[in-house]
């Protein structure tokens, strides 16, 4: 577009005059381009706070749905001293509420071979020492079992090698190769086997495959497993405990269901009593999780709160001239959902003893949110007291009001909250059209640019013709004056 200064000619103010008729013709529509975009901006931002709010009462809810979530079983244990915990403990949600007095009297261990003293037939160095002059190999396993592998000898192999060479197998199940250097002579170099394998029963056998006479000194027994060489120097056992003085084994630490749907894996030996015999006894107790659940009811009052009022402050209308607007004021599905939520979680559910969330010491105020009250407003006590009757004395009941498959609150608000908030979800759907027509705003403003630059180059077309009729008019009246006055 060809741009030139008007007025230079005839001596007017044109440019003045294109750029006001310029600005005229621009603001309006500007101004009404600039309110749609804000109004789109504004309704963008909103449905992204409403959807967040949204997405944390969700996880909420999540929470209170599932069964299993809020049937929990706490275990507790009381040891008789704080420097000594003897074990740890899980319960599953089946398991019946109980107390139990355990003393843990043994850990499980794996088995321990060493080789024998270089005095007795060992070795002198871990490192100069050649274990065999031939090739052979040893294999690794535990009887009974499937855990088993094995490593080539090589003809000239140290100790040392050996031991790096079994550490190093891909198909270790657990056994660790260490060597101790006794300083001694009569001691030498000493190859320890220690395998991770727990039980009674279980030792680590070294089997020497081909019967080479320099690897009895590391083995247990020979191909045919009838020969005896090393013995464990400490053999695999169990882990042993009483409960309420009944005595029970475990091949690992871990006791699973030996109390019925509960599980406690020993970590360490009871202390004893002070005749250092009778171990002191810890007492596991079995019980409901009420922190946990007083916690999710807690959080889904909180998350329930904050999605209402950010739904209350985006639909109101302000009360005076001194009072905005929300941004998405009177909307009507705004409004519809802050209705749904209130409506599906004041309901009664008759699956549930509860009945309804009342008696969970749940109450909406004159807010609409959802609050525990700290005092007795109707003679039934206050919220605080009626949780507190609620997760000790009806603890099943509380996950039925939640669960129930045709009225629980949980199920229900999931369901009804999944409509929006997934991606093909009425919220989600608004947002996109919303963005699709901010797409579309941007075409007519590139298009409304195009019709003001056409719109420029006819004024300047325009008055540049003018000023230069001027400019001619002012040539030919001066050279007049001039002839005139000659």
């Amino acid at each position: 577009m060809s741009i030139q200064s008007l007025g230079v000619g005839s001596g007017l103010d044109l440019e003045s005059l294109v750029t006001q008729l310029l600005s005229a013709e621009r603001k309006p529509k500007q101004d009404r381009l600039d309110a749609k975009d804000a109004s789109f901006d504004a309704e963008i931002s909103s449905i992204g706070k409403l959807k967040s709010k949204m997405k944390d009462f969700l996880d909420s809810v999540d929470e209170l749905r599932s069964d299993t979530a809020l049937r929990g079983r706490e275990p507790t244990i009381q040891n008789p001293s704080e420097s000594v915990e003897p074990f740890t403990a899980e319960a599953a949600n089946s398991a019946v509420e109980g107390s139990y007095k355990i003393a843990i009297s043994q850990l499980a261990s794996g088995s321990r071979i060493e080789t024998a003293k270089a005095v007795d037939g060992g070795f002198a160095s871990s490192t100069s020492t050649v274990l065999s002059s031939g090739s052979g190999s040893l294999t690794f396993k535990i009887p009974s079992t499937t855990n088993t592998f094995s490593i080539n000898v090589t003809a000239g192999m140290t100790l040392q090698q050996l031991s790096s060479k079994i550490n190093a197998s891909a198909n270790n199940f657990g056994v660790t190769s260490s060597i101790i250097d006794t300083g001694t002579a009569d001691g030498g170099a000493r190859l320890v086997f220690s395998s991770s394998i727990t039980g009674a029963g279980k030792d680590l056998v070294v089997v020497n495959n081909n019967n080479l006479a320099e690897l009895d000194r590391v083995s247990t027994t020979d191909s045919t497993e009838t020969a005896t060489y090393l013995s464990p120097k400490v053999s695999a056992q169990n882990a042993k405990a009483s409960i309420d003085g009944i005595d029970v084994e475990s091949s690992t630490n871990e006791f699973k269901n030996t109390i019925a749907n509960v599980s406690f894996t020993a970590s360490e030996v009871s202390e004893l009593e002070g005749d250092g015999v009778t171990f002191k006894k810890s007492t596991l107790k079995i019980g409901f999780d009420t922190e946990g659940i007083d916690k999710k009811i807690r959080d889904f009052v909180d998350n329930f709160n904050a999605l209402n009022k950010e739904m209350t402050a985006l639909t109101k209308y302000g009360l005076s001239e001194l009072e905005d607007d929300g941004a998405l004021a009177g909307d009507f599905m705004i409004r519809g959902i802050q209705q749904g939520l209130s409506s599906i979680v004041g309901s009664a559910v008759s699956g549930s003893s509860l009945g309804t969330i009342f008696q969970l010491g749940l109450e909406f105020n004159d807010d609409g949110d959802l609050e525990i009250s700290a005092n007795d407003k109707y003679g039934f006590g206050s919220g605080e007291d009626r949780l507190k009757s609620a997760l000790e004395d009806n603890f099943d009941e509380i996950a039925k009001l939640f669960t129930d498959e045709d009225q629980g609150i949980g199920k229900r608000l999931y369901e009804y909250l999944k409509e929006y908030t997934s991606y093909s979800g009425l919220l989600s759907s608004r947002e996109r059209s919303v963005k699709d027509q901010k797409d579309l705003l941007a075409d007519e403003r590139e298009q409304f640019e195009l019709r003001m630059s056409s719109y420029e180059q006819i004024l300047r077309d325009k008055y540049l013709g003018l000023d230069q009729t001027v400019a001619k008019l002012n040539q030919t009246g001066s050279a007049l004056i001039a002839m005139l006055g000659n």
